[in-house]
């Protein structure tokens, strides 16, 4: 594979020039991009998936509803069967409005609105149509969608896979050059090792930013399994792992360290079906005698729920809640405060 990507280096030298015309374009005005009135927040990346997006998200959300502050989740919504704007409602589904709209919506009901839009510009004006008392607009990768502007843009790159460290596609995984960090004004470096050293996120942050944006380091927190039927979860000694997304290896060694595990991986935002069904419980039954259960991640249960084979108490279906810790959070907390409530 990696020999296949050197051979595509030519294409990646292609690619990075269109990008770097297109971005070009923006810069100097020649393509317009829509400076959008309220509050808003883009959360998005240099590279193709599996940064942690979506529990950044989260984040920004709680903090916040927290705070008091209204506000709408607005997304592509990757996966769906639809186009056009949609507005979710609590019984959306992925198939209508995305994994991770999904997502949203169901964890914080009518407390957020949750919109999604291939065209962001599109998707931004129905917020401010129908939602006009809304302080703040949360935009969920939408770095390289230019032709909208948010105010603040956070710009995030996993620990083990730094843009800094990567090229162009397909070469690499890189959707634009590096220089496109310039626009960033917060820049979190997630799936940050715990007990990584202070002088280790020191040269981390040199190979980023060399101090002119301020770097942020974030952890996976993991929450108490979910269960799909109130299964009780006590004295797990074996775990059967299924995941539809970009980079499961975090909650792999996350488990590793808890139980005996085996994992079934689908491709990111995989649409499930009965026969995949079939085949995850018949390995269920042979994969272990006792103390055993199926996990698998939150997005993924947004897909999974309609199964109603998954509620069996026979095979134990849970979900992996995730959340986030940011290093140095109250300076963190002060920045996008300070942006939120700037007249």
């Amino acid at each position: 594979m990696k020999v296949l990507r050197w051979i595509l280096f030519p294409v990646a030298l292609i690619y990075g020039v269109i990008t770097f015309l297109r971005n070009k374009c923006f810069d100097f005005g020649i393509f317009k991009s829509y400076n959008i009135p309220d509050k808003s927040i883009i959360v998005g990346n240099l590279s193709v998936g599996g940064t942690g997006k979506s529990p950044h998200i989260d984040y920004l959300i709680q903090h916040f509803l927290t705070e008091g502050v209204s506000l709408s989740t607005l997304s592509r919504g990757y996966g769906r069967k639809t186009k056009g704007v949609i507005i979710a409602t609590i019984s959306s589904i992925p198939e209508e409005i995305g994994d991770e709209p999904t997502q949203y919506k169901s964890r914080y009901s009518d407390r957020i609105q949750v919109v999604v839009a291939e065209k962001r510009v599109e998707g931004v004006k129905r917020i401010q149509e129908e939602f006009p008392t809304n302080k703040l607009i949360l935009l969920d990768d939408a770095f390289q969608h230019r032709a909208v502007k948010a105010g603040l843009n956070i710009l995030i790159t996993p620990f083990n896979d730094l843009f800094s460290h990567d090229f162009m596609l397909p070469t690499g995984n890189l959707r634009e050059w590096q220089s496109g960090k310039k626009r960033s004004d917060i820049i979190i470096v997630s799936k940050t090792p715990k007990g990584c050293s202070e002088q280790e996120k020191e040269r981390v942050k040199d190979s980023l930013s060399s101090g002119i944006i301020p770097v942020f380091f974030s952890s996976i927190a993991y929450g108490k399994l979910v269960s799909f039927n109130d299964f009780k979860t006590d004295d797990i000694e074996n775990a059967l792992i299924v995941t539809g997304i970009v980079n499961p290896t975090p909650l792999i060694e996350y488990w590793k360290t808890k139980a005996n595990i085996e994992h079934i991986a689908f491709p990111d935002h995989h649409n499930f079906t009965q026969k995949d069904i079939t085949l995850i419980h018949e390995k269920f039954g042979t994969f272990a005698s006792r103390s055993k259960v199926i996990i698998t991640t939150e997005k993924d249960y947004m897909r999974l729920r309609g199964f109603s084979e998954v509620k069996d108490e026979n095979f134990a279906w849970h979900y992996q809640p995730i959340t986030i810790d940011i290093d140095n959070q109250p300076t963190f907390n002060k920045i996008i405060n300070e942006y939120v409530r700037k007249v």
